[in-house]
């Protein structure tokens, strides 16, 4: 397969970038299953990327649906080194306004019962997370916002919340006590894979409105979230294809090295099916 180092991955709004060149469509399948759709693969600012629309087309998979798994896995196997993630979010703070753009640093787990690693089947791993952000490709992408004139917040923790529904208003408040700063349904199981496929990892977290704990919230309608989405939208590509602009950057980061020392099972002790599934990701530690 052709190589291209740089993975995008897009959520509403961020389907079809105009700056995208000379496309063309690869369908990948995986060990784990089928990924949200074809890898849209193309130039950007004369760098080969490799773009994925995280619910598919015309947005028709839930947040529980994605398959977190097959969608990352398909990038390591086209050789991506970096992954860039846009997603809309709601805000848990006053300071943190609808078209604000975040890059948080921190995840909390409110999903249950996703699947959110490649191991099992006789290999155990355990991947180094207390970072679970690359600080070298964070600081690529908030130098991209600061230059397409973003208001910016970089750092912060995401929430990661199951959904479908929104959150509740004890549940708003809890989290706003917590100190969390914004929420979403995306991104924690995508950095994990990343980091267990030694991909660098960040995201671009695009706030559309408060939450419900907000008191102007219930004057919020659809169609002023939507007009936020597709004005942050904008935003976002203008932050990506700046970002795209400055990679490929040497990889001194742990996500690099993630898997170093985190294979437990001796090799020998692997299954032969398990070992050829996962050759991609553990091949380089098995020989």
């Amino acid at each position: 397969m052709d190589t291209q180092r740089i993975g995008i991955i897009g959520g509403s709004g961020l389907y079809d970038m105009p700056e995208l060149t000379n496309r063309e469509e690869r369908t990948i399948s995986t060990p784990f299953g089928e990924p949200s759709g074809p890898y849209v693969l193309a130039t950007l600012r004369g760098r080969r990327v490799a773009f994925l629309a995280r619910h598919g087309r015309g947005h028709r998979l839930l947040p529980t649906e994605l398959n977190f798994r097959a969608n990352v896995f398909g990038f390591k196997l086209l050789g991506v080194e970096w992954i860039l993630s846009a997603s809309a979010v709601g805000s848990l703070r006053e300071d943190y306004k609808p078209l604000d753009i975040v890059v948080p640093s921190q995840f909390f787990d409110r999903t249950r019962g996703r699947i959110s690693t490649f191991f099992g089947g006789g290999v155990v791993a355990h991947v180094a997370f207390a970072h679970p952000v690359c600080g070298r490709l964070g600081d690529v992408v908030s130098g991209a916002a600061e230059l397409a004139g973003a208001s910016l917040h970089r750092g912060g923790t995401y929430v990661c919340m199951e959904g479908p529904q929104f959150s509740t208003v004890a549940e708003s408040n809890f989290y706003r006590a917590a100190g969390f700063d914004i929420i979403g349904m995306t991104n924690l199981q995508e950095a994990k894979l990343a980091r267990e496929a030694e991909i660098c990892y960040a995201t671009i977290a695009l706030v559309t409105d408060y939450d419900c704990w907000h008191p102007e919230h219930d004057s919020v309608t659809v169609e002023m979230i939507v007009s936020n989405l597709m004005r942050n939208a904008e935003m976002a590509q203008r932050i990506i294809a700046g970002a795209v602009e400055q990679l490929p950057i040497e990889r001194t980061c742990e996500c690099a090295r993630a898997l170093a020392t985190a294979i437990i099972t001796r090799p020998e002790a692997i299954p032969a099916a398990t070992k050829e599934r996962l050759r991609p990701i553990i091949g380089k530690y098995l020989s």
